[in-house]
């Protein structure tokens, strides 16, 4: 009687050559694990494969839920051994690119969302967080210090795929990308190899996943960089729709005269008439713009008077801890179904606004749930990130230090029954109307469907594909953005 392989028998040096079942690999597997291994028919299988984004069919080989950054270890060197690739998910937020690849069939799918701990160093205002933290677990571990992170716009967003990506925050403009803030990482190799890297070791590698996204390896902890930020100015303003055009000119203007201490975003929103919204959002088409300033609340008075000379419906700008910024954006609280993607913008001139408006403003055949436009400059240009990472002794920025746009657009809306076409159709409508305005560069955090590298990463993905050849030669390690394609 054959007795079946051991994952820890092979020699990895020659695990191409020498490869085991399917079957055997995942027994093998199973029984080393701390988490669980879930296959087609499993009970659990279909709440294991489940994203966040709800419209996202996932239909991996298999699924992982790791309980520890050794079970990394051991689905990579088991999915190596079985001919399989591995893509390490944490909540799924942009899992659309990843699902729809061709191959998505032949991966073991690493779900590691249940990793969540924070560990918060006071004095160094660092944190260290494990692979599936979201953001609303490392806001709670921080505030209570007076700290901030460069967190995203709602507590479920995983900090993981956001920071690997780049990451905007509300601070944004006066402090770059969350990419920027990172100290150090420790990853999981093709090979199987666990590694810590940082500004002195695996210097490539450590450029590589800073803005380059899950190509690399898989990210079992991170480390970062905080800030004794303890409290905004900040709040939203809201008009009917139909207040748009004026509004939207002033806004775009005004942004161009902002302090880097102001971050603020312009939405159009059709929202649907449904008891889980408020009655003064429920069933109405709005312009809503929010705004977050780091100043007094007298000088953010004087910064926000252009905008209030329009006489907004609603204003909630008032002075408020940072930990209240999850709430600014009112993403959904909890997964659901969404159909969208995003652009970016060299400008917004009166001309784009009228575009963008034609598009998605008063009158518009839409159905588009949201159309917005984030303020981008600041420390978000490239040039300025280097320069304050000089200024502040912290590693200089990976392969995406900031972005060589002024406006970063992200559209979209729920795919219910019979709407899909109609979706598709009104974003395409919308990018083509501001094409004429397109940045030369895209955001893979915003890019939720596929995007070629050269895309996403201009020139520098020669070195990008240099550095996937160097610890990953057979393409183990698979990401929604792929550096190789």
């Amino acid at each position: 009687m054959n007795t079946p392989m051991s994952i820890a028998d092979l020699d990895l040096d020659s695990v191409a050559t020498e490869l085991v079942t399917r079957e055997e690999a995942f027994a093998d597997l199973a029984a080393r694990l701390e988490g669980r291994l879930s296959v087609p028919g499993d009970p659990r299988w279909d709440a294991d494969r489940t994203a966040w984004n709800l419209a996202v069919d996932q239909r991996p080989a298999a699924v992982v839920v790791a309980a520890s950054a050794s079970d990394a270890v051991a689905t990579v060197r088991a999915a190596g051994a079985a001919g399989l690739g591995v893509a390490a998910q944490s909540t799924g937020h942009n899992a659309g690119p990843l699902a729809a690849q061709d191959d998505f069939d032949e991966v073991v799918l690493l779900r590691m969302h249940e990793l969540r701990g924070v560990e918060i160093d006071v004095e160094a205002r660092v944190a260290r967080i494990q692979p599936g933290a979201q953001w609303g677990d490392v806001v709670a571990a921080a505030a209570p210090h007076g700290l901030a992170a460069l967190a995203g716009s709602s507590h479920d967003v995983g900090v993981m795929g956001y920071t690997l990506g780049g990451g905007v925050s509300w601070l944004a403009r006066s402090h770059g990308l969350a990419a920027n803030q990172v100290l150090a990482a420790e990853i999981v190799t093709a090979d199987g190899v666990l590694r810590r890297v940082d500004a002195e070791h695996d210097t490539d590698l450590f450029w590589a996943v800073r803005g380059g996204g899950g190509d690399f390896g898989v990210v079992t902890a991170l480390e970062f960089r905080l800030f004794p930020i303890a409290e905004v100015v900040a709040g939203m303003m809201l008009w009917p729709l139909d207040a748009a055009d004026e509004v939207l000119q002033t806004w775009a203007a005004w942004t161009g005269g902002l302090p880097d201490s102001v971050t603020s975003t312009a939405r159009v929103m059709r929202l649907p008439d449904v008891p889980e919204l408020p009655p003064f959002l429920a069933g109405r088409s709005l312009l809503l713009i929010e705004a977050v300033c780091q100043e007094s609340p007298e000088r953010a008075d004087e910064l926000l008077a252009p905008l209030r000379a329009h006489a907004p419906e609603l204003d909630t700008v008032h002075p408020q801890p940072v930990a209240e910024l999850l709430q600014l954006h009112m993403d959904p609280p909890e997964p659901s179904p969404g159909f969208g993607d995003g652009m970016m913008l060299s400008e917004l001139s009166p001309a784009t606004v009228r575009a963008f408006l034609e598009a998605v403003g008063p009158g518009a055949d839409t159905a588009l749930l949201v159309a917005e436009l984030r303020h981008l400059g600041g420390a978000l240009d490239p040039d300025t990130a280097l320069a304050l990472a000089a200024e502040h002794g912290v590693p200089t920025p990976g392969v995406v230090s900031g972005f060589d746009a002024q406006y970063l657009v992200f559209a979209g809306g729920i795919p219910m029954p019979g709407l899909g076409d109609a979706l598709v159709a009104s974003l395409g409508r919308l990018f083509s109307r501001i094409e004429p305005w397109r940045a030369p560069v895209e955001y893979l955090n915003f890019a939720e469907h596929a995007r070629s590298a050269e895309q996403l990463w201009g020139e520098r993905v020669h070195r990008l594909r240099a550095v996937k050849l160097a610890v990953d030669p057979a393409g183990l390690i698979r990401s929604n953005h792929p550096v190789r394609r």
